[in-house]
């Protein structure tokens, strides 16, 4: 960890016009999560006490999503929401507690990248480092960045650089001389380079570390006479050069870790990096994955030994997986713990949004089953094809095999639940609990009105609809009364 006070600057102002889209380009998602939430949780890993993030395009819905990405990176949010106001007690606050505080400083009119980080200047103060990052580079990794930090070490300008085959569109690292290590003179901007300028492949990432009070005195001397009429942050190598101030680089090979997001192929495209780490991650851990290419994960996943998952499944959200978990083809899994030895059959749907789900181990469930919020299954329960269960508890060895849905139901051990059979659970303005006590048999095509309790070992004939609670052991059976009439004649077509 740097022994330096930081402070971390995100520029999130652009409006990504190559995006084609009315949201804000920093909030567009990448493994589940918006890139400005990368960024940031990259920044809470970092032992910061502030990071400012500078916004412009879309700003109060860039500022509106921060305090949801703060919540999730275990950071403070620090500012009032109006653009730049500091909160003091705020910030007080989350220093007491080790956070990174977060503020806001807007950029209205975006007059270049140095513009930007010029708005941030009255939130930086001058005994530490700032570390620049972009809001749509999300695959930064903190280890990259200390290591960066330790080039800067609180007294020198530090680049992020990296060497490109096709370095098009990226500011290029001049130096000195033919040496790689020769010293950096300046950052020179594509549309401002010369032919031979253009042919320098090591280039500059948007990334730097800086002693704020050596920023402070460039960022004034900046201009904007360039080919971009803009002010570039880049200029002020070319002033540290001028004022005898080494200009170090950490060079890396991972071109991912710098790559920016304009347009959504490239935003697709670092989808599938993205991914694929993540599942070179999981299989370095031990858990076999039918093919890495058709695995998404948009959370947190964890996994327990010798799991194994299929193609196309989808992880939201934060999901564990016990040992021995099997999770067929084309099932989504968002905000559930899934027990050891459980069998999730393909094309399951789990979502537990706030409430969670719970699959006991041994249980097995699907294909083509859903398991809503609040749904907790114990051990050895079996939810078959086309059944719902949405907040409630199954105890262990219950079953619901076919066609069913269990809302708001509280099931006892080893009920057998019968095809087609539903909980009413709604009266039109309340929900009510059905209580099925322990070795219940519902039959098939039942309709159980809550609230009602189903009595232990008890019997519900098939096509029974139930309003009263029933006695334990007994059998209970509402339906008319079946009519056959002998010799019946069914209507005939007229012929005309």
């Amino acid at each position: 960890m740097a022994t330096f006070p930081l402070d971390v600057v995100i520029m999130a102002a652009g409006k990504g016009t190559r995006m084609k889209s009315r949201l804000p380009k920093v909030l567009h998602r990448l493994g589940g999560r918006a890139l400005l939430a990368h960024v940031i949780g990259c920044a809470g890993q970092l032992a910061a006490r502030r990071a400012v993030v500078i916004t412009g395009h879309g700003a109060a819905e860039v500022e509106a999503a921060c305090a949801g990405f703060a919540a999730a990176a275990g950071v403070a949010d620090g500012a009032d929401g109006a653009g730049g106001v500091q909160a003091q007690a705020g910030n007080a606050l989350a220093q007491a507690d080790n956070k990174l505080a977060l503020d806001f400083a807007r950029q209205e009119p975006q007059l270049g990248t140095g513009h930007a980080v010029q708005q941030a200047l009255p939130l930086l103060a001058d005994d530490g480092v700032t570390l620049v990052l972009s809001g749509d580079v999300p695959l930064t990794q903190a280890t990259t960045l200390q290591a960066l930090l330790s080039q800067c070490d609180g007294q020198r300008l530090a680049l992020l650089t990296l060497t490109m085959s096709d370095p098009t569109g990226y500011g290029r690292i001049v130096r000195a001389g033919p040496e790689a290590d020769a010293q950096i003179s300046a950052i020179v901007e594509q549309k401002d380079a010369s032919d031979a300028q253009r042919q320098i492949r090591e280039i500059y990432s948007g990334i730097m570390a800086v002693p704020t009070r050596l920023l402070r005195g460039w960022l004034a001397r900046l201009d904007n006479c360039n080919a971009q009429g803009e002010f570039y942050l880049t200029d002020i190598v070319k002033f540290a050069v001028a004022d005898g101030l080494a200009v170090v680089a950490h060079q890396i090979t991972d071109a991912a870790q710098v790559a920016g997001v304009n347009s959504p192929v490239q935003l697709a495209e670092l989808e599938r990096v993205h991914q694929l780490r993540l599942a070179t991650k999981l299989m370095e851990q031990g858990v076999r994955l039918a093919d890495p290419a058709r695995f998404d994960q948009r959370g947190e996943l964890t996994c327990g030994q010798d799991v194994e998952i299929d193609v196309n499944c989808v992880f939201d959200g934060r999901v564990s997986l016990g040992e021995g978990v099997r999770v067929g083809a084309n099932c989504v899994i968002a905000n559930a713990a899934i027990g050891a030895g459980a069998v999730i059959h393909p094309f399951t749907h789990i979502d537990g949004e706030k409430l969670g789900v719970q699959v006991g181990a041994g249980s097995l469930i699907g294909p083509f089953a859903r398991l809503r919020p609040g749904a907790q299954l114990g051990a050895e329960v079996h939810i078959g094809n086309f059944v719902e269960v949405k907040n409630s508890t199954l105890a262990d060895g219950a079953k619901a095999n076919h066609l069913a849905y269990l809302g708001d139901a509280t099931v006892g051990e080893r009920v057998n639940y019968g095809a087609g059979s539903i909980t009413a659970n709604y009266d039109g303005a309340n929900k009510h609990r059905t209580v099925i006590e322990a070795d219940v048999h519902i039959g098939s095509n039942c309709v159980l009105v809550a609230p009602v309790t189903i009595g232990a070992g008890g019997t519900v004939g098939g096509g029974s609809t139930i309003t009263k609670d029933t006695a334990p052991g007994a059998l209970s059976v509402g339906r008319g009364k079946q009519v056959s009439i002998a010799n019946w004649s069914r209507p005939a077509k007229i012929k005309r």
